[in-house]
C-alpha cells in the first residue's frame, strides 16, 4: 500500500497506530478515501482510537481492519500489515474460531461475548496457544443496517495458563503427603496427575538417584510409546555422549538443563495443535544435601507456549514439588521401616524374656526345694552360721523367682497372651489383707500405715493374683520413696467406679516425668530412695495389668509433698462373668516377698565396726586389722561381704550409701574402700570422683564391684580413679586377693601405714621418686615386692633421645592383677612432671587396655612377664607395653571390644608383633 499525506484531522490523537491510519491510502482499500466514509463510520473509528482498552472494528464485506494502539500490541508481527486489510488474512490461523462470532453478530445485530476464548496465534514466530476475553458487537451505517463488527477483547492468557498451571502444583501438593506404599508408588501417583495437564507438561519422567545411577522409577506423555526413547537408568560415571543425552547427568550435579533435540528423539505431538515437541528441561529435585539432588525430572516443554521467565518458574516449582512428596515417602517409608524394626525387636525381646523366664524357673525350683528342705528339716538342723548362710541363698532365690515372674507377666502382657482370670472376691477384704502384709515393713520405717477399705455396695469380678501384683508394687514403691510421714491405702466407689488409692508423703515426681512413669524401665534419674535395685517395670506393670483388668491408673504428685495413685475399675469391668473352679494357689506370695525385699531396705546400721573372730584369717598376716569401709545398699550383699571379710581378721564397717561411707572416711580412714555403683543418694562412681577430687583421700585405695559388665563400665570406673574393678558374680577367693594387692600396694607408698602410723598419713600421696639417668649401660635390675606381684624396675636404652625428661621401665608377671600396679607406678612417674590430668588419665587408660590385652593375647610366652616403658621429652609422652609371647585372638566371651578403639581415642597407636612377643607403643603430645 502507498502512503499519501493525510487530508483530515479523523485519526488525531489516536497515538502510534492513529498516525500509521492517517498516512495509509485508503483509497486503495475496500473502505476507499476518508472522504467518501460515512459519518457512522466515521464516529465508530474515533470512538476506537480514543479507548485505551483493545479494540478493533471490522466494516464491510471485506472485513477491513481498524484498531488503536492496545489492540496493535496482542497481534505482534501482524501490526501494521493489518490495517485495512481483511480479517480473514491477518487471522488466518484462528479464523475457524472467530468466524462463527463474528458471522453470528452480521446476521443477527446480537452482540456475544466470551470470557476465555483459546485461540491459535502466530505472532512470534511459532503457533501460539492464546486466550482472550472477547465481545462482537455490530456496527451499524447511517442507514442503521449492520455492515460491521466491533470487537473489544483484552488478553488473559498469563491468567488462564497460570490458573491452569497452579491446580497442577495443588493437585501435586495434594499427593505430597508421602502416605504410599514406598517411594515408587509416589512417584508413579505424581506421574499420573501430571498425565492429566499435557498442555503445559506434554511428557515427564522422575529419575531418582540409586548409588551412582540415576534410575527411572515413573514416566508418563501422550504416547505411552515414548517410553522408550526414554532412558531406563544412567550411569553417572559414564563419560560417553549417551549418558548426556537428554541432561539428566548435569542435572543430577544441581545443574538445570535445556535439551533442544526432543523432536529427532522423541516423535510426540502436543499442546492445542498437536504440533511436534521441540524443548525438554532437565531438573535436579533438591535434596536435603545441596549438593547430591534426589533424582531429576526430565519435563517436556509445550510447543504452543514460549519458554518465558514465568513457564520456567513453573518448571522450577514443578520440581520441588514433586522432591517434596518424594522426600515425604522417603521419610514416611523409613519410619515405617524404623516402627516395624522397633516392633520386631520389641517382639523378639518379649519372647527372649519369657523363654528365659520359663528356662529360669526350672534351676530356681532344684535351688529353692533344697535349701527350704534344709531350712526346715527337724532331724538334722544345721548350725547357726550353716543356717545364715542358707537363709541369704533362699531369699535371694525366691527374689530371683519374684523378678522372673514379673518378667514373665509383663511379656505375656506385651505379648497381648495374658488374661484375666476374674472371680468373685471381697475386694475390700484382700485389699485390706495385702496392705497388711507391708504393716511390719512400714512402721519399721518409721511410717505410719493408714488403710481404709469398708466394704463395697456390690460384688467385684476381678482376677486376684492381678490384683495383688497391682496393690504390691504400688505399696512397694511407696515404702521406697517415703522417708517421713505416712503411707495410706483407701478403697471407695461411686455409682461409675471402684477406685483404689495409695498416698504418700514421698519425695515426689516433678511434672516432667508423669508423662513417662509408665513406660517400662523408665527410671526418674536423680530421685532419692530407700535402695537403687529394681527392675524398672513395677508401674508399668500396674498400668497394664489395671488395663488388663478393664481399668485405668492415673498419678498426681508435687515435689517435696508426695504421690498419689489411683487404680480405677469401671463397674461394667467389675461386673464381668467370673470364671468357675479353685483358685490358683500362691495367694499372697508376691506381696511377702516384695515384703521380705523391703525389710533389706530397712536393716539398721550402726556405728559399731564388725571386729574379726580372733582365730580366723591366716596365722600369719601383714594385713591382719586392716580397716575396710563397705558401702552397698543390698542387706544380704552387705552382711555376706562382712562375714568374708571379717573371716580373714579384718575390721569392716558396713553403710548403705555413698553418702554415708563419705561421712565415715573423713570421720576415720579406712585401709580400702569397697564399693558398689548403683545405690541411692551417691553412686558409687561419684563416690570415686569425690575421693579422687580431694587431696587427702586421692591416694586412698577404692575396689569397685557392680553388676554392671562389660568395658564401658569399668572403663568408667578406672578413668575416675578407682584402684580395682570387679564384676558380680565374683569368686571370693579373686575379691580377697585384689583386695590385699591394693591394701599392700598402698602400704608401700606409704610406708608409715605399714608400721602402724597415723592412718590419715595413708590417704595422703607420697611423691614417687624420679629414677636416676640413664647411662649407655643398664644398671641391675632393682627388684620390688607390690603386695602379690613381683615388679622389676628398669633403666632402659635410650637410643632416640626421647627420654631427655623422663626414662622409666617396670616389669609385671603375666597376670591380670598387674595393670592396676602398673596404673599406679606410671602415674606416679608422670605425676612429678606435672602432666595435665586429663592427659595423664587417657594415657593410664590407653596404658591399662594394652596391657590387659598383653595379658589376655599372649600364648605360650617365652618369659611370663610384660614388660611397660615410659620416655617423656620433646613435648611427647611415649609408652611402650610389650609381651613375649605369640599373638592370639581373644575368646568373644573376654573380648570386650573396645580395647583398640580406646587406644587410639587417647592415644597415637602402633603394633608391631613379631615370634619374639608383641609391642604395643602409645603416644601422645603433651601442648
Amino acid at each position: 500500500m502507498s502512503v499519501t499525506r493525510p487530508t483530515t484531522d479523523l485519526f488525531l490523537g489516536g497515538g502510534d497506530t492513529g498516525r500509521l491510519m492517517a498516512q495509509l491510502d485508503w483509497a486503495r482499500t475496500p473502505l476507499g478515501p476518508v472522504d467518501g466514509w460515512p459519518q457512522s463510520l466515521r464516529a465508530a473509528v474515533r470512538m476506537v482510537l480514543s479507548s485505551r482498552y483493545p479494540m478493533l472494528l471490522l466494516w464491510g464485506e471485506s472485513y477491513s481492519q481498524l484498531y488503536n494502539d492496545a489492540y496493535s500490541a496482542l497481534i505482534g508481527d501482524k501490526h501494521p500489515g493489518a490495517l485495512g486489510d481483511d480479517v480473514r488474512v491477518t487471522l488466518a490461523e484462528g479464523w475457524d474460531v472467530l468466524a462463527p462470532l463474528i458471522e453470528e453478530a452480521m446476521a443477527t445485530g446480537v452482540a456475544s461475548w466470551v470470557p476465555a476464548l483459546q485461540l491459535l496465534l502466530e505472532r512470534a514466530g511459532y503457533r501460539e496457544e492464546a486466550y482472550f476475553s472477547v465481545s462482537h458487537a455490530p456496527a451499524r451505517d447511517d442507514d442503521g443496517h449492520t455492515v460491521g463488527v466491533l470487537t473489544v477483547c483484552s488478553e488473559v492468557t498469563q491468567q488462564v495458563v497460570g490458573e491452569r498451571r497452579l491446580r497442577l502444583l495443588r493437585d501435586l501438593s495434594v499427593l505430597g503427603d508421602g502416605r504410599t506404599v514406598d517411594v515408587d508408588a509416589t512417584a508413579t501417583r505424581l506421574i499420573d496427575v501430571i498425565d492429566g495437564h499435557p498442555l503445559d507438561v506434554p511428557f515427564a519422567a522422575i529419575y531418582l538417584r540409586d548409588g551412582t545411577a540415576l534410575r527411572r522409577v515413573a514416566c508418563t506423555g501422550g504416547d505411552r510409546a515414548h517410553a522408550r526413547a526414554l532412558p531406563d537408568a544412567v550411569e553417572l560415571t559414564d563419560p560417553s555422549p549417551p549418558a548426556y543425552a537428554w541432561g539428566l547427568a548435569d542435572a543430577a550435579e544441581g545443574r538445570a538443563t535445556r535439551v533442544t533435540d526432543v523432536a529427532d528423539r522423541l516423535p510426540l505431538p502436543a499442546g492445542p495443535w498437536n504440533d511436534p515437541v521441540r524443548t525438554a528441561l532437565a531438573l535436579p529435585l533438591p535434596s536435603a544435601d545441596e549438593d547430591q539432588p534426589l533424582g531429576v525430572l526430565l519435563a517436556g516443554v509445550s510447543p504452543s507456549r514460549g519458554l518465558d521467565e514465568a513457564y520456567r518458574s513453573f518448571h522450577q516449582l514443578l520440581a520441588q514439588q514433586i522432591s517434596v512428596a518424594l522426600r515425604n515417602a522417603q521419610e514416611y517409608e523409613e519410619e515405617r521401616r524404623r516402627v516395624e524394626a522397633m516392633a520386631e525387636l520389641d517382639r523378639v525381646k518379649t519372647d527372649f524374656f519369657a523363654n528365659v523366664s520359663h528356662e529360669f524357673r526350672t534351676p530356681l525350683t532344684l535351688i529353692l526345694g533344697p535349701l527350704t528342705d534344709a531350712l526346715t528339716d527337724a532331724t538334722a538342723p544345721l548350725a547357726a552360721v550353716q543356717r545364715e548362710r542358707v537363709e541369704t541363698g533362699w531369699r535371694n532365690a525366691t527374689r530371683l523367682l519374684t523378678l522372673v515372674n514379673s518378667l514373665l507377666t509383663f511379656s505375656s502382657l506385651e505379648a497381648g497372651r495374658a488374661r484375666s482370670d476374674a472371680r468373685v472376691v471381697d475386694l475390700a477384704a484382700l485389699t485390706a489383707e495385702l496392705a497388711g502384709v507391708f504393716r511390719a515393713a512400714v512402721e519399721r520405717a518409721g511410717l505410719t500405715l493408714e488403710v481404709s477399705c469398708p466394704p463395697l455396695p456390690r460384688p467385684v469380678s476381678v482376677d486376684p493374683v492381678n490384683w495383688e501384683r497391682i496393690v504390691t508394687n504400688l505399696l512397694s514403691n511407696a515404702l521406697k520413696y517415703t522417708f517421713i510421714g505416712r503411707i495410706r491405702v483407701t478403697l471407695d466407689a461411686d455409682d461409675e467406679e471402684v477406685r483404689l488409692t495409695v498416698a504418700d508423703t514421698g519425695i515426689g515426681i516433678a511434672e516432667r516425668d508423669l508423662p513417662k512413669l509408665f513406660e517400662r524401665f523408665h527410671r526418674v534419674r536423680g530421685a532419692r530412695s530407700r535402695s537403687h535395685e529394681g527392675t524398672g517395670i513395677g508401674l508399668a506393670l500396674v498400668h497394664e495389668l489395671a488395663r488388663l483388668e478393664g481399668g485405668d491408673v492415673r498419678v498426681t504428685s508435687q515435689v517435696g509433698v508426695g504421690s498419689r495413685f489411683t487404680v480405677a475399675l469401671p463397674w461394667s469391668a467389675a461386673h464381668r462373668t467370673a470364671v468357675t473352679g479353685p483358685a490358683v494357689d500362691g495367694r499372697g506370695d508376691a506381696a511377702r516377698a516384695a515384703v521380705e525385699e523391703a525389710m533389706g531396705w530397712l536393716t539398721e546400721q550402726g556405728d559399731a565396726v564388725t571386729e574379726p573372730d580372733p582365730a580366723s584369717g591366716p596365722a600369719t598376716d601383714d594385713l591382719a586389722g586392716a580397716r575396710i569401709l563397705l558401702a552397698d545398699d543390698n542387706a544380704d550383699m552387705r552382711a555376706y561381704l562382712t562375714r568374708l571379710l571379717t573371716g580373714q581378721g579384718w575390721r569392716v564397717r558396713a553403710v548403705t550409701d555413698g553418702r554415708q561411707a563419705l561421712d565415715e572416711i573423713h570421720r576415720d580412714p579406712p585401709d580400702l574402700v569397697l564399693t558398689d555403683v548403683m545405690m541411692p543418694v551417691l553412686d558409687g562412681f561419684d563416690l570415686v570422683r569425690r575421693l579422687r577430687a580431694d587431696p587427702a583421700t586421692r591416694a586412698l585405695p577404692v575396689l569397685v564391684l557392680s553388676a554392671r559388665a562389660g568395658g564401658e563400665a569399668s572403663v568408667e570406673g578406672l578413668s575416675l580413679g578407682a584402684d580395682d574393678y570387679l564384676v558380680k558374680p565374683f569368686a571370693a577367693a579373686e575379691l580377697l586377693a585384689r583386695i590385699r594387692a591394693s591394701i599392700r600396694r598402698a602400704r608401700d607408698r606409704t610406708p608409715a601405714a605399714a608400721i602402724g602410723g597415723d592412718p590419715a598419713t595413708v590417704a595422703a600421696p607420697t611423691p614417687p621418686t624420679r629414677p636416676a639417668p640413664v647411662g649407655p649401660v643398664p644398671p641391675t635390675p632393682i627388684v620390688e615386692t607390690v603386695s602379690d606381684v613381683s615388679v622389676v624396675v628398669e633403666a632402659p636404652l635410650d637410643p632416640d633421645g626421647l627420654g631427655d625428661l623422663l626414662d622409666v621401665g617396670w616389669t609385671y608377671p603375666s597376670a591380670p592383677t598387674s595393670a592396676a600396679a602398673m596404673r599406679r607406678d606410671v602415674r606416679g612417674a608422670l605425676g612429678e612432671l606435672d602432666v595435665d590430668p586429663d592427659v595423664l588419665e587417657d594415657l593410664l587408660l590407653a596404658a591399662s587396655e594394652a596391657m590387659n590385652n598383653a595379658v589376655e593375647h599372649a600364648q605360650r610366652p617365652s618369659r611370663p612377664e610384660v614388660r611397660v616403658r615410659v620416655q617423656v621429652g620433646g613435648g611427647l609422652v611415649r609408652i611402650s607395653v610389650r609381651d613375649f609371647g605369640t599373638w592370639r585372638d581373644r575368646r568373644p566371651a573376654m573380648d570386650r571390644g573396645r580395647g583398640a578403639l580406646l587406644m587410639n581415642a587417647y592415644g597415637d597407636v602402633r603394633l608391631v608383633s613379631t615370634a619374639e612377643g608383641t609391642t604395643v607403643t602409645i603416644e601422645r603430645r603433651l601442648g
